[in-house]
């Protein structure tokens, strides 16, 4: 039987929780069938975040030693381009202990601690809380409805099989492609943060969100790419990919997710991203991947949903962003 919330024991996550964390996480995705595995350096990465405030903005429940469930929240190091502070709140309780009331403690404490966060790092700014979870788990949508969010915003996952004929389109005129290296690691961040500078909810990464987000275990840099302007030197575009290899433990399935696609605004409507794209594909396929995948804002600027559709992606999975505003 699973214990109520008054036999739990309640404390903050510690980078000592990995190993519990990815535990509980793998729990959940046998229910919710989401497609994230998770080993123990993959829920690390996630601990030792720099813009998540562990003491502050954490809360886990364990049952014994068993974590049964947790919220964890993001702050930003900088507000977004309306001057909005977008909080990040994270959670999940394991499917035996749902509907005990395990779920609506998290959210409460999450609501607080983003205050409290918000208070520490952009005082004065409007703040918004942000749950961005599948549309299908069971229980969520009533569950944030309860505590005031609302749905902000729709993304889609989607996939492309791999295996037959993968052929890259070449790049426009006058631009350049290279394969991700150390020496252009700054150049692929610069080119992320401009590119995403009119997308919805996003803000520039540091070098240290860079490195934690990004260049991660997870990273592939045979399968990210960087697009240069070979007459100034600029870089245009870029496509970066990850690779969880506890999907493909659970799963049989080596997936290619590409997880930053971008143009700068100057080189946009030219086939930039349609050569990135195609050229990630043939190479995953080149390094026996067997899928791609990625996930697009259904409304982005850039129309990137019909390029995803036209190079071959076809949509699985409905993501909704949640979003309560706080002041």
């Amino acid at each position: 039987m699973p214990a109520n919330t008054t036999t739990l024991t309640w404390r903050p996550l510690s980078r000592d929780d990995a190993k519990a964390s990815a535990d509980l996480l793998n729990a959940i995705e046998a229910v919710d069938r989401i497609g994230e595995n998770y080993t123990e350096a993959d829920t690390l990465t996630e601990l030792v975040d720099p813009y998540a405030d562990l003491e502050r903005g954490s809360l886990a429940a364990f049952d014994g030693d068993v974590m049964v469930g947790y919220m964890k929240v993001r702050f930003k190091p900088f507000a977004d381009a309306d001057e909005v502070h977008r909080v990040f709140l994270d959670g999940g309780v394991h499917p035996d202990h749902r509907r005990q009331g395990v779920g609506t403690r998290l959210v409460r404490a999450g609501v607080e601690a983003a205050k409290v966060l918000h208070d520490l790092h952009h005082p004065g700014r409007k703040l918004v809380i942000d749950v961005h979870k599948a549309e299908h788990i069971a229980g969520l949508a009533e569950l944030v409805r309860a505590h005031g969010f609302s749905p902000a915003r729709y993304f889609q996952h989607l996939k492309h099989p791999l295996g037959g004929d993968s052929t890259a389109v070449r790049p426009p005129d006058g631009l350049g492609l290279e394969a991700w290296s150390p020496d252009n690691d700054d150049d692929f961040r610069h080119v992320r943060n401009e590119a995403y500078r009119d997308f919805w909810g996003a803000s520039p990464m540091p070098a240290d969100h860079w490195r934690n987000k990004i260049t991660n275990q997870t990273f592939r840099p045979e399968l990210s790419f960087l697009l240069r302007d070979t007459a100034t030197g600029a870089p245009v575009a870029l496509l970066v990919t990850m690779y969880w290899e506890a999907d493909t433990a659970a799963t049989g399935i080596r997936d290619a997710h590409f997880m930053v696609i971008g143009t700068v605004r100057t080189h946009r409507r030219r086939g930039a991203a349609t050569a990135l794209i195609t050229h990630a594909l043939a190479t995953a396929a080149a390094h026996r991947y067997d899928r791609a995948s990625l996930s697009v804002d259904s409304a982005s600027p850039t129309g990137a949903s019909g390029l995803f559709e036209r190079t071959g992606f076809t949509p699985t999975m409905r993501y909704v962003r949640w979003a309560l505003e706080v002041g």
